[in-house]
């Protein structure tokens, strides 16, 4: 771009400032400000530095003023040096003090602004160097802009590029109207491109940084799939059929769950198409990638169970608190269900969402069985009895000391072979030994050094706070300090494994509500907050009968569902 001569031909600056905004892709005016801003410079350097100048160019007929402008200040103001300002701090350009204006002009006043039309004049070489910087830069930074703003609209799309070049694995690929990159963890493995090949790939974020906008693209993600069936299969194109999860080990085998809006029109089968066609072109596409289709359900259990197919699964059991489900399969399905290095099951957890344990019929047998045993040989030293009897409260259901000491004695003795004496006698036997475990537990505590305004705290059991105590929380302000993952537990992501940390009361099966209740109930007593106010009784309204009869039978009335 020649900016040699300001009083160069205006019709050809106007053809300059055109054909860089066409070349660029930018608007016309901003490649005209650009140019503004660059001649400035020039002026500035030529007139000097504390002068304010300022250049328009009419974007019709490219005439061009140069002013410059002189503001009347105050004779006393001061003027602040910003926080970011570099010392020495310089004052404002293009301001004159009020007694230095009133020399020329009588009339002058404080906020009055004199303009001065300046001459064209020739740029010199390093003025020329400085202007075409600045225009190539305020240029650079609008195509930045547009970039940015006409793809961050875009991400979630399919688009279509050219193989610009290779660096390291990562691919910079060439959009158009932009560049984009793809690094090597999102492209599938073994797939080589070369310069100049043609290249679908998924656009999964844009990112505003200074180098300017990174259009980030992917052909491992999820949605990139999720998007070629939207293409093969019109009826996930057009909403009937949602894709809700997809899971994938790029370029090895995916599983994708789908539902259906319309309960004529099967899902799954839609989706791999007539003798496997539609399936087969994006499997085509992903370099032959294996897809599991599977049914999406609102039922968790049996999404569970659909996600691990093709393996046959027993029994489900699931733990909504840490996200954690068990699965029981027959032995022969172990290693189906488990797949190749861990492949099913891993993407199952992803695409369910869950934390899937796989075990085996005969495995769940024996822990059942060793559980029995346990619960056997507990009620057997606790209450003193021989194994038919601890064998009999087991298969009743009793499964701590705890619940044959406080439930109802009659629960005890309807146990064939009972009576009511034998019922009150095993109670009492439960009840000394739960007493001495107490004291015993008690000892420990103080041995270890929990003080006693910890067992004050609601909640807080003898058996909790020598846990507590196990895990160096030996007063109420440890216990205010923690976190309810500190007392429950969490979960670590190490390499490509979700790893669980203990928690210090794990093992007392808190879910986070009553973590967190008894954490707050020791800042509380910590005096760090004030106790939540006490909700309010409030006594129910009498109803009026004859013969001076009041009914409050609104009290125990079923309250009324709320009508959406």
């Amino acid at each position: 771009m020649s900016l040699t001569g300001i009083s160069a031909n205006r019709l050809e600056l106007l053809q300059i400032a055109d054909a860089v905004a066409r070349e660029k892709s930018i608007d016309k005016e901003i490649v005209i400000e650009a140019i503004e801003e660059a001649i400035q410079k020039g002026a500035r350097s030529r007139y000097g530095a504390d002068h304010d100048i300022r250049v328009k160019i009419d974007p019709k007929t490219g005439e061009m003023i140069i002013k410059r402008y002189v503001t009347v200040v105050a004779d006393d103001v001061v003027f602040e040096p910003p926080e970011d300002a570099e010392e020495p701090f310089a004052e404002p350009v293009g301001i004159i003090r009020l007694a230095d204006a009133k020399r020329t002009d009588k009339d002058a006043a404080v906020g009055k602004v004199y303009e001065e039309v300046l001459p064209p004049f020739e740029l010199g070489r390093v003025q020329t160097q400085m202007a075409r910087q600045v225009v190539t830069g305020k240029v650079r930074e609008a195509e930045r802009e547009r970039q940015h703003e006409e793809f961050k609209d875009r991400v979630g799309e399919i688009v279509n590029g050219v193989v610009k070049r290779v660096e390291y694995g990562n691919v910079v690929v060439d959009l158009g109207r932009g560049e984009g990159i793809m690094r090597r963890d999102q492209s599938i493995p073994r797939e080589n491109f070369n310069i100049g090949d043609r290249i679908r790939c998924y656009i999964y974020d844009v990112r505003r940084e200074t180098k300017g906008p990174q259009i980030l693209l992917s052909r491992a993600h999820g949605g990139f799939m999720a998007k070629l069936f939207a293409q093969e299969v019109p009826e996930v194109y057009d909403g009937v059929i949602e894709i809700r999860a997809v899971a994938r080990d790029p370029g090895s085998r995916a599983k994708m769950a789908v539902i259906s809006n319309d309960s004529s029109i099967d899902p799954v089968g839609a989706c791999v198409g007539m003798r496997g066609s539609r399936v087969q072109a994006v499997v085509a596409e992903l370099q032959g990638e294996k897809i599991d289709i599977i049914q999406w359900s609102h039922d968790e259990a049996t999404f569970i169970v659909n996600a691990l197919a093709p393996a046959e699964v027993s029994k489900v059991v699931m733990d909504e608190e840490d996200e954690r489900v068990e699965v029981v399969v027959p032995d022969e399905q172990l290693s189906l269900a488990i797949g190749r290095r861990g492949q099913n099951v891993r993407l199952a957890s992803q695409l369910t969402g869950w934390q899937i344990d796989i075990m085996t019929e005969s495995q769940e047998s024996e822990r059942r069985q060793r559980e029995f045993a346990e619960r056997t040989a507990l009620f057997q030293e606790a209450l003193d009895v021989d194994e038919v009897i601890a064998q009999l409260l087991v298969t009743e259901g009793f499964a701590t000391v705890e619940d044959v000491a406080y439930v109802d004695t009659s629960e005890i003795a309807a146990i064939e072979g009972f009576d009511e004496e034998t019922g009150e006698e095993i109670q009492a036997r439960a009840r000394e030994w739960l007493d001495r475990e107490a004291a015993e537990y008690d000892a420990k505590r103080r041995e270890l050094g929990v003080e006693d305004g910890v067992l004050e705290i609601e909640g807080v059991t003898l058996p909790m706070a020598v846990a507590l105590g196990e895990g160096e929380v030996k007063t109420v302000e440890d216990l205010a300090g923690l976190v309810p993952d500190d007392l429950r537990g969490w979960f670590e992501t190490k390499g490509a494994e979700r790893v669980r940390e203990p928690g210090i009361l794990e093992s007392f099966g808190l879910d986070p509500a009553q973590a967190e209740a008894l954490i707050m109930r020791a800042r509380v007593a910590m005096g760090w907050i004030e106790a939540p106010p006490e909700p309010e009784y409030e006594e129910p309204e009498a109803v009026a009968l004859a013969d001076g009869e009041e009914d409050f039978s609104n009290v125990f009335a079923a309250p009324q569902e709320s009508q959406a």
